[in-house]
Formats: C-alpha cells, sequence, structure tokens
C-alpha cells in the first residue's frame, strides 16, 4: 500500500488576492474601453493589460463588459452596514459620514468614465443596471434589521429602493457634471460626497 501523494503545483488563491485580481482586471478594462471603445477590446488585450491570459480573465468574468462588476458593485456591503447601525431618530446622511469622509475612491476617475460609457454602450449599461439592482436587497435586509421588521414587510423593500434610486442618481450625475467640467480632480471627491448627501436627504423623506 502507497501513500497518497501530497497535492502539487501552485497554492489556491486567497479570496483576497482573487479579488484583486478582480478589480485589476477591472481597471485594465475600463482603460481600454475608454481609449478604444468596448467593441474593439479584446479578452486578450485586457489579459495583457494586467499580464495574465485571456483565459483567466474568462474564468473570472463571463463577458468583457462583465469585466467591469467590481467597480459597479463595490461599496454595496459598506452601505448596507452603514444602514444596520443608522440611528433612530438621526438624518439618514449622517449615518454614511464616517464611510464618505474620506475615501478617495469615491469619485476615482475609473468609475466615472465607467458610468460616461454607460450612455452610448449597452452591454455596459446592462451590468450597471444588474448590480444596483442586485444591491437593493442587501439594502432592504439592512433597514429590515434596523427596524426589527419581518421578512415578508414590505416597506424595507420600498425604502431600499427608494435610496437605491437616490444613490444611482447621484453618483450619474456627479460623473456626467465632472465630465461636462472637465475636471476629476480632488476637489470633486468633496462635491460627490456632497451629492450623496443631498440625495440621501431627499430619500429619506420616505424613510424612516
Amino acid at each position: 500500500m502507497t501513500a497518497a501523494r501530497g497535492r502539487t503545483g501552485r497554492p489556491p488563491l486567497t479570496d483576497e488576492r482573487k479579488a484583486a485580481i478582480r478589480l485589476e482586471i477591472a481597471r485594465a478594462a475600463v482603460g481600454l474601453f475608454v481609449a478604444q471603445g468596448v467593441a474593439a477590446t479584446t479578452g486578450e488585450q485586457i489579459g495583457q493589460a494586467v499580464g495574465v491570459s485571456a483565459r483567466t480573465v474568462w474564468r473570472y468574468f463571463p463577458t468583457k463588459e462583465s469585466c467591469v462588476r467590481p467597480l459597479f458593485s463595490s461599496g454595496i456591503d459598506t452601505i448596507a452596514a452603514a444602514l444596520r447601525e443608522w440611528r433612530p431618530g438621526r438624518p439618514l446622511q449622517e449615518a454614511f459620514d464616517g464611510v464618505w469622509a474620506d475615501d478617495q475612491d469615491l469619485a476615482g476617475p475609473d468609475v466615472g468614465a465607467l458610468l460616461r460609457l454607460t450612455r452610448t454602450e449597452p452591454g455596459l449599461r446592462a451590468v450597471w443596471l444588474q448590480t444596483r439592482d442586485e444591491a437593493e436587497p442587501a439594502f432592504a435586509r439592512a433597514l429590515a434589521e434596523r427596524a426589527g421588521l419581518p421578512d415578508d414587510d414590505v416597506r424595507p423593500a420600498v425604502w431600499a429602493a427608494m435610496l437605491n434610486a437616490a444613490l444611482r442618481a447621484a453618483v450619474e450625475h456627479h460623473a456626467h457634471r465632472s465630465a461636462a467640467s472637465g475636471s476629476e480632480a480632488a476637489p470633486a471627491h468633496a462635491d460627490l460626497a456632497t451629492t450623496l448627501r443631498t440625495a440621501l436627504a431627499l430619500a429619506a423623506t420616505g424613510v424612516t
């Protein structure tokens, strides 16, 4: 009877490393989409920009448009956590003061350029809307937990839909206005935070 052979080859990637690779691919894809358009960009080019094979790109993402998902979905868990910590009787926007105070990625050029592309690239628009749609259940669960409501109560779902719409409108508004002004420099970070807080204040009129 022979002893079982140990596993050989490279050790499996950690979840953190997988997430880092996904983000690297996303940023590379955006750079190529902006430079030459989505139609002219291939999986091979995206892989080369990151230093991986096209096969690796497709292992993480089913289509080239879906490569940008990590940039669109970033922050969903953070927002849900902030909603759970939102203190009763306090303004909704106050729950996000710590989240948006010093976040230098809040108005990053990758996301701004990507959002502008969604106006002319249906594939990217579909990915953007899908990620926003997937955010709503996470927000609804957080709001239900905060309010102590059962899973079958419709109110958290409605609140989440209003909140989600407000956040989407705010970041889209900021992205397109930044393009019109020709600047996505550091001062724009604070401007986006202000826009987000304004949107939340409007949404909060229907969220208790």
